[in-house]
């Protein structure tokens, strides 16, 4: 007995020392899940609480349970909406990018250890595919907004790559037990079973899943006990039916997910804590089942792999796979950063250990020091690479926060926080008043809290700097609501500095725009000079009614002149090859581009921005 209270203090404390010391991550600016992998490898065999676990099985076993929690609780907040934007490439990465990265790696890793190729394509395929509880972690808590199809694509990429992956771990360790036994046809219908079954059960499961939740009451906290007990029934029954379970209970998240009910947003809440959890308790396990001493004595070896994986192996799987997509440089740079290595690897390098392959041990420990390296390379620098490779957006135009009510069975009302930053519009406002564009039946004041205090509002009452305020909303008003309290000085700035000075309406003519004439007329006052003199001139000599035209040229004119008749968005679309998210960019010459700062559900344009080069680089 007192064994067994050992075991729960010793168990406990590690995960409460875990999620205590993930208070540094944010200072230090370090991923959270190599606070969690620290905590483990100090409380090891090598480290001060000396705690020896080699149950290879047992860990084996908790990490695909935690993979399939953190699986699911992904695909609960992936809007299908994203899916037309990112489903082709992520796909196309999940397959050949995964293939290509295996095979790449194999050679190297095969010529670096000078080892059987087997063994060195074994290697290449448990490191093969990025991770999906990394990836979720990083992407969601790393302080920065992407755009929607850099985030979509390397999301959905990490939940629906395992199915390939498991499959090469499979027949590679088949091949190293009995080479003369595999064929290839073996391994193709080995494919097709991982993931058609997959995907079947996951889209059967998750649509009677969204089918039956609707009609069942249960208190709201047995919601998510539900969904997160039927999601590891689907896991298992796919994995028992010889398909891809990790697939199967990624795409029943996504479907359940995009479902509403009364008790959709306690789900996200509980699944969450869920999903901590359960990449607390991976990350502490694989920490106490490693050997630090061992991991030093092939650290050089994983940090060759980890450097060619991120300088060549991955580059060539991301180019090859997205350069049919038409994505930018940019993006397949800033994604080809972040293939991040984390859980899944280290699980995927446990069966050939628990199968005793030759060399097992030596893949292990390798595969372990590539996700430190991986975490501590690409898991910090995930802020620093997307504002270096333009693929972040600014974030301003959301709310603090936001609770849903139920008032029946097919009725919300959605509660909505904001807080008055300063320099907003909403300063010297009623609550109530903040514009007369919002209808009083859609947007109704809620609460008023000032210095951590509800306030009595009454007709006397104005917002100040600090203040929060909740409104219950019933329309889609609530990115408009949160400019009217965000609108702060140092938030324009952000915005102008990414979208520039001008908003334009994408249905409006370009001969009828002002920038239009005013651009026309600068030329015109300045082509009695020199060229190189002009240019140089009109930095100085444009009068500030023009806006610092700085940069007008031929080039810009002949653009703008070709396309007079046509509306900014028609302009703008025939230069994109893929569907616009928000950020694209449309280079009118070197100087001037059109941005889009917003997007509808139809990829339609919604707003439009000019931007200046010169002038963003000078306000800076």
């Amino acid at each position: 007995m007192d064994t067994l209270n050992i075991l729960y203090v010793v168990a406990s404390m590690l995960i409460f020392a875990s999620i205590m010391t993930s208070t540094l991550s944010a200072r230090l600016g370090m991923p959270l899940l190599l606070f969690f992998l620290a905590v483990g490898m100090l409380a090891g065999k090598e480290g001060v609480l000396g705690i020896e676990f080699a149950e290879y099985n047992l860990a084996n076993f908790i990490g695909q349970a935690a993979l399939a929690c953190i699986l699911l609780d992904g695909g609960l907040r992936t809007s299908l909406q994203s899916f037309r934007v990112g489903l082709k490439p992520a796909v196309t990465l999940a397959s050949w990018g995964v293939l290509a990265t295996v095979m790449a790696l194999g050679v190297f890793a095969t010529w670096l250890l000078d080892v059987d190729w087997r063994l060195g394509v074994l290697m290449a395929a448990i490191v093969g595919s990025t991770d999906a509880a990394a990836v979720f972690s990083l992407l969601r808590n790393g302080g920065v907004k992407l755009n929607d199809r850099v985030q979509t694509t390397l999301e959905i990429e990490s939940g629906a790559n395992d199915p390939l992956a498991i499959l090469l771990v499979t027949a590679m360790i088949a091949l190293n037990l009995d080479p003369a036994g595999q064929s290839v046809g073996d391994i193709l219908m080995m494919l097709v079973s991982q993931i058609g079954i997959g995907l079947v059960l996951g889209l059967l499961a998750g649509w009677a899943l969204s089918k039956l939740l609707p009609k069942v009451h249960l208190a709201d906290g047995m919601y998510a006990i539900l969904i997160m007990s039927a999601g590891m029934i689907v896991f298992g029954f796919t994995n028992l039916m010889g398909g891809s379970g990790f697939l199967a209970v990624y795409l029943a998240g996504v479907i359940i997910g995009n479902t509403k009910v009364r008790a959709t947003e306690h789900v996200l809440r509980v699944m969450d804590s869920f999903a901590w959890l359960a990449q607390a308790v991976l990350f502490v396990m694989l920490g106490l089942l490693v050997q630090p001493s061992s991991i030093l004595q092939v650290l050089h070896y994983s940090l060759f792999i980890f450097l060619f994986l991120l300088f060549v192996a991955r580059p060539i799987a991301v180019t090859t796979s997205l350069l049919p997509f038409r994505f930018g440089f940019r993006e397949i740079g800033f994604i080809s950063w972040v293939g991040l290595r984390g859980a899944v690897p280290i699980t995927l390098a446990i069966i050939p250990v628990t199968m005793q392959v030759p060399g097992a041990d030596l893949a292990f420990n390798i595969t372990f020091g590539v996700v430190i390296f991986s975490l501590l390379v690409q898991g910090a620098s995930i802020p620093m690479m997307s504002r270096l490779f333009r693929v972040w957006v600014p974030t301003n135009d959301e709310p603090k926060a936001e609770h849903e009510i139920w008032v029946g069975d097919q009725a919300n009302i959605t509660l909505y926080e904001f807080e008055v930053k300063q320099g907003a519009f909403a300063i010297g406002r009623h609550p109530q008043a903040i514009s007369s564009k919002f209808n009083t039946d859609q947007v109704s004041l809620f609460a008023l809290v000032r210095h951590d205090k509800l306030v009595k509002v009454t007709e006397d009452t104005i917002l100040k700097m600090g203040d929060v305020v909740w409104y219950a909303m019933r329309g889609d008003d609530a990115k408009s609501v949160a400019k009217i309290f965000n609108n702060s000085a140092t938030q324009y700035q952000k915005n102008s500095e990414f979208y520039g000075d001008w908003l334009l309406s994408p249905h409006a003519r370009i001969a009828d725009l002002p920038f239009y004439n005013l651009a026309t007329r600068s030329l015109a006052n300045n082509s009695r000079l020199p060229k190189p003199v002009a240019n140089a001139f009109d930095v100085f000599t444009v009068p500030p009614v023009a806006g610092s035209l700085a940069g007008v040229d031929d080039k810009l004119i002949d653009a703008l002149t070709q396309a007079k008749n046509q509306t900014v968005e028609e302009y703008m679309m025939q230069h994109f090859k893929i569907e616009p998210v928000k950020g694209d960019e449309v280079h009118l010459n070197d100087t001037w581009s059109l941005i889009v700062r917003d997007v509808d559900h139809r990829g339609r344009l919604r707003g439009v921005g000019l931007k200046n080069k010169l002038r963003a680089e000078s306000s800076r």
